[in-house]
């Protein structure tokens, strides 16, 4: 057989799976419809049909991946079926998202792996901004950096839960890598100064170091920011992601610069609801007690009597008693698991008031 005559024959069975691909998803597409009719029809007066379930969406993409017998890999597996359940949700309603902008930010990026393309996502300023936005019913869900796996914690969205009855329900992982850009204007030989968020100036220190040591570096708000700045100058560059890239149409002159080939970054979703379990799941608490000795000891060992993982500490101030401390524990659990509630119960009965911040999947993707 010809070469040609191989390829022919190959390209009619794409062909022919392309077609099957088409009316299976299709057939997909009209199930997610008629659940939305089913969701519809059941409601009281006065309530709204809820269409996103994290727990559901954890548990199609762990056993799709589960299933997946190659040659694509899980994760690419995950991120295609990740954009036809949103196309599908889309036909139910579409998902509305508020993130921590300006555009080209990587908490753009991660609102878009978490909900697909076919979500409707709006930056905001600031975290505060994206919690109200929550809050207010203007959107479904928000989208906010919680740590940096070089950088640590992100306070301001640890503290912003103290004000806050919101819900954790999901959360994102996304590998950070960073890059230097410059605009078209620029002379690449007459670098003075680099913008850049000051974690990613911090992620990228050893580099700048290395390679521009005696260059300014100057923190602004965000990388996105800072690409937006290099556009008009011409002795600039900025320190961001692919996506402020393309979005500010930069020239990309170092790729992946960061120290640390394993950096990646956690982002929280914020929601109203809490979240059913979905069989592999975390929970996020905020404890405070009374200063005394012995205090961390009394609030940790009832999760250790009961073989309860915890997975983070972060201590942050009170904000009504000087000297006063608050911690926020996760947990891999849910919170409607018996050990759980027995730990709780516990700490509650020892004077510690206990605030669940949510129980949500653990990040698939």
């Amino acid at each position: 057989m010809t070469n040609e005559k191989q390829l022919s024959e190959l390209r009619n069975q794409i062909d022919e799976l392309d077609s099957k691909i088409l009316e299976l998803i299709n057939q997909r597409a009209r199930c997610a419809q008629d659940v939305a009719d089913v969701k519809t029809e059941s409601l009281g007066e006065g309530e709204e049909a809820i269409f996103y379930r994290p727990e559901r969406e954890a548990q199609v993409l762990t056993r799709i991946m589960e299933a997946n017998p190659g040659p694509l890999s899980n994760e690419e597996i995950a991120r295609l079926f990740r954009e036809i359940m949103s196309a599908c949700l889309a036909l139910e309603k579409p998902t509305t998202v508020a993130y921590l902008g300006p555009e080209g930010t990587f908490t753009q990026q991660a609102s878009l792996k978490h909900f697909g393309h076919s979500s409707v996502v709006r930056p905001m300023s600031t975290i505060d901004q994206v919690f109200r936005e929550v809050e207010a019913g203007a959107v479904d869900y928000g989208v906010v950096p919680v740590e940096n796996s070089s950088e640590g914690i992100v306070s301001h969205t640890l503290d912003s839960f103290m004000q806050s009855d919101l819900k954790i329900v999901g959360e994102v992982e996304l590998r950070i890598h960073h890059n230097l850009m410059i605009s078209a204007n620029t002379d690449p030989k007459k670098i003075t100064r680099v913008y850049s968020h000051s974690q990613t100036l911090a992620q990228c220190r050893r580099w700048l170091d290395e390679n521009y040591p005696g260059v300014d570096r100057i923190a602004v708000n965000s990388n996105a920011e800072a690409a937006k700045r290099v556009c008009g100058e011409w002795n600039s560059a900025a320190i961001a992601g692919d996506i402020a890239a393309e979005l500010y149409d930069l020239k990309v002159l170092n790729e992946r610069i960061e120290d640390r080939p394993d950096n990646t970054t956690r982002f929280l979703i914020i929601g109203r609801e809490m979240t059913k379990p979905s069989g592999r799941d975390k929970t996020s608490v905020m404890l405070s007690a009374r200063n005394k000795p012995g205090a961390l000891l009394e609030l940790l060992l009832p999760f250790k009597e009961r073989g309860i993982d915890l997975t983070r500490l972060e201590t942050r101030p009170s904000p009504t008693q000087k000297w006063s401390y608050v911690f926020f524990l996760d947990f891999a659990a849910h919170v409607q698991d018996s050990d759980v509630q027995e730990a709780l119960d516990r700490l509650a009965g020892i004077g510690c008031e206990v605030k669940v911040l949510g129980s949500y999947p653990v990040a698939v993707l």
